[in-house]
C-alpha cells in the first residue's frame, strides 16, 4: 500500500522543471516491526555529507519527530530519501552551467524503478548505500573525501612559509619544520618516522616524492615553487574537487567502442582510446588561466600540413606587439606578416616602417599572419575540429615546456607533444605513410586533408583521476570544481518527481 505526498519547497538549477509539482511516493506508514529502518533511513540520510552531498538540502528531520509526530516523520523521512536516491542516481546537477564535457545519460537510469524499491525496501539506507556506490571509483573517492574532510575538521595545515626552492640536505628553522609538518597531516610513514628537525633528511624527502607522484608532478625530492604553492593550497579546496568528482561521475555517459580522442585539462593529458584500451598517451599544453581552454564534445575532421596562423586579435594585442616594438625586422623574419585595411582591401605593411611607439594596444590597427615554417607556432600540423571557440589542437616549434609538470601556458589552443603519433592514428587506412607524410612537409605548401573517419574529442575538465588503488588530486586551474561545488549548493531543498525524476 502506498500513499502520495505533497512536495516540498523548489527545486535548485538542473533539477527537472515538473518537480516543484511533482508528488512523492513513500509507504503510507510502516508497521511496528519496521520501525526501526525508518530511523536507520533518517540516520543514512544525515550521512549524504560523507557522498559530497550538503545535507541541509534535504530537510532531514530530527529523529524526536518521530515520537511526537510519527506519521509526519515517516513521511518527510521517505520525502528526504526520494530526493537524495534522485540526485545519487542521476547526479545532483543534471545540468551543469557551461560544461559541455558533462552528459548525462538518460537511457541508462530507469529512475521510476529506484524509487518503486524505495517503498518496497525492507531496509531502505541499504539501497541509499547502492546508489552511493554506483558512479565508478566511488568507494576510493568517498575515502578519499573523509580522508579531505578529517583533515578540515582538525584545521587543515598551516602554510610553508615562502622561500627559494628546498633540496634535500638543507637545513631551515622555520620552512623545513613546517614542511615536515605539512606532509606529516597526510602521510602516515613520514608521521611514525624520527623528527629530522630543521634537516631536510631522507624520510623528508621520500615523503615529498611520495606527493609529488600523487599529485601528478615531477618527482625529484625538491620543494620549488610549483610544489610548494600546491602543498599550501587550503584542504577545504581538496573537499570540493572530490564532491564535484563525485557529482560528476553520477549517471555520466559512458564512451562506447568507437575510437576516440580525450583531453583532460588540469591533467595536460591526451589520450586516444578504443574502448578502455589506450592507443595513445602523450602530454600537452592547455590554455593558461586567462585564457582557459573551454570543454567540448567535437569530431575532428581535418588535419592541415604546414598551417599558416592566422592571429587572433588577442594575441596580436598582448603577445606580438611588445615583440614588434623590440624587433620588428626580426618578427619578419619568422614569417610575420602586417596587414592593414585601406579601402575594403588588405594591404601588406612593412613592420619596418611603423612607428611602434605609437601603436596602443588597445587600438591595434593591424592583422597578423605568420607563413607556414619550421617557425610557425602552430608547428607542421594542426588537427581541426569545428567549434565556435576556434580551438584546434596543433604542433609547436618550442618543445621546452612539455616536461614542465604544470603546462598551462598556452593561448586556449592545444600543443601536442607528439604530433606526429596522433597523425598516424587519424589517417590510418587513407594511404598515407611516413613517406607521403614527408613528402607534405616538405612541400612547404598548406594542404588540409579531409580525414576518411572523423573523430569524437572531449575536451574536459577532471582534476580527480583514480588510477588503481590511488586517488591523484590535480590543482584546480581554472576554478571549475569550485563554480560546480558552488552551483551544487546553491537554492532551497530538492525534490524529486513520482514516476521518473530528472530523466
Amino acid at each position: 500500500m502506498v500513499g502520495l505526498l505533497p512536495s516540498m519547497g523548489r527545486a535548485l538549477p538542473g533539477a527537472p522543471e515538473a518537480a516543484a509539482e511533482a508528488v512523492q511516493v513513500a509507504p503510507a506508514g510502516p508497521g511496528p516491526q519496521s520501525w526501526d529502518s525508518v530511523f536507520r533511513l533518517a540516520a543514512r540520510l544525515r550521512r549524504l555529507g560523507q557522498d559530497g552531498l550538503d545535507t541541509v538540502a534535504y530537510a532531514i528531520p530530527p529523529d524526536a519527530m518521530g515520537s511526537s509526530e510519527p506519521a509526519a516523520f515517516h513521511a518527510a523521512v521517505y520525502h528526504a530519501a526520494n530526493a537524495a536516491l534522485a540526485d545519487l542516481v542521476q547526479g545532483r546537477l543534471r545540468q551543469p552551467t557551461g560544461r559541455g564535457d558533462i552528459l548525462r545519460d538518460p537511457s541508462a537510469v530507469d529512475f521510476s524503478r529506484w524509487q518503486a524499491e524505495l517503498v518496497g525496501a525492507a531496509e531502505p539506507a541499504a539501497l541509499i548505500d547502492r546508489a552511493a556506490n554506483l558512479p565508478e571509483g566511488a568507494a576510493l573517492l568517498r575515502a578519499e573525501l573523509a580522508k579531505a574532510g578529517g583533515l578540515v575538521a582538525s584545521g587543515g595545515w598551516r602554510p610553508i612559509p615562502p622561500g627559494n626552492t628546498l633540496e634535500p640536505g638543507m637545513q631551515d628553522q622555520a620552512r623545513v619544520p613546517a614542511l615536515r609538518e605539512r606532509l606529516r597531516a597526510e602521510d602516515p610513514v613520514l608521521a611514525a618516522a624520527r623528527d629530522g628537525g630543521a634537516t631536510f633528511d631522507a624520510a623528508l624527502e621520500a615523503a615529498v616524492r611520495r606527493w609529488q607522484a600523487a599529485s601528478g608532478l615531477e618527482v625529484d625530492g625538491k620543494v620549488g615553487p610549483i610544489t610548494q604553492g600546491l602543498l599550501n593550497r587550503p584542504a577545504s579546496g581538496r573537499v570540493s574537487q572530490i564532491r564535484a568528482a563525485l557529482d560528476m561521475r553520477r549517471n555520466a555517459m559512458r564512451p562506447g567502442d568507437e575510437r576516440r580522442i580525450e583531453v583532460n585539462i588540469p591533467d595536460y593529458v591526451l589520450t586516444v582510446q578504443e574502448g578502455d584500451r589506450v592507443l595513445l598517451k602523450m602530454n600537452v599544453i592547455v590554455g593558461k588561466p586567462e585564457r582557459a581552454t573551454p570543454t567540448m564534445r567535437v569530431r575532428m575532421t581535418t588535419v592541415q600540413f604546414n598551417p599558416t596562423w592566422g592571429v587572433p586579435e588577442r594575441n596580436a594585442r598582448e603577445d606580438l606587439l611588445p615583440r614588434f616594438r623590440r624587433d620588428p625586422a626580426g618578427m619578419a623574419a619568422k614569417g610575420f606578416r602586417l596587414y592593414s585595411v585601406v579601402g575594403g582591401e588588405r594591404v601588406e605593411v612593412n613592420p619596418a616602417s611603423v612607428d611602434w611607439s605609437s601603436i596602443r594596444q588597445d587600438r591595434f590597427p593591424y592583422l597578423i599572419r605568420q607563413d607556414a615554417g619550421d617557425g610557425n607556432a602552430l608547428g607542421r600540423i594542426k588537427f581541426i575540429m569545428p567549434n565556435n571557440d576556434d580551438i584546434y589542437l596543433h604542433d609547436t616549434p618550442d618543445r621546452s615546456l612539455f616536461g614542465r609538470p604544470d603546462r598551462a601556458f598556452s593561448s586556449g589552443c592545444i600543443r601536442l607533444s607528439q604530433p606526429n603519433e596522433l597523425l598516424n592514428i587519424v589517417l590510418e587506412g587513407m594511404g598515407w605513410d611516413a613517406a607521403r607524410v614527408q613528402r607534405a612537409y616538405d612541400s612547404r605548401q598548406t594542404q588540409s586533408v579531409g580525414l576518411r573517419r572523423p573523430l569524437p574529442v572531449r575536451l574536459h575538465y577532471s582534476t580527480v583521476v583514480t588510477e588503481g588503488s590511488r586517488v591523484r588530486v590535480r590543482p584546480d586551474i581554472y576554478g571549475l570544481d569550485l563554480a560546480y561545488v558552488r552551483e551544487m549548493d546553491r537554492g532551497g531543498v530538492r525534490v524529486a518527481a513520482a514516476g521518473g525524476a530528472g530523466r
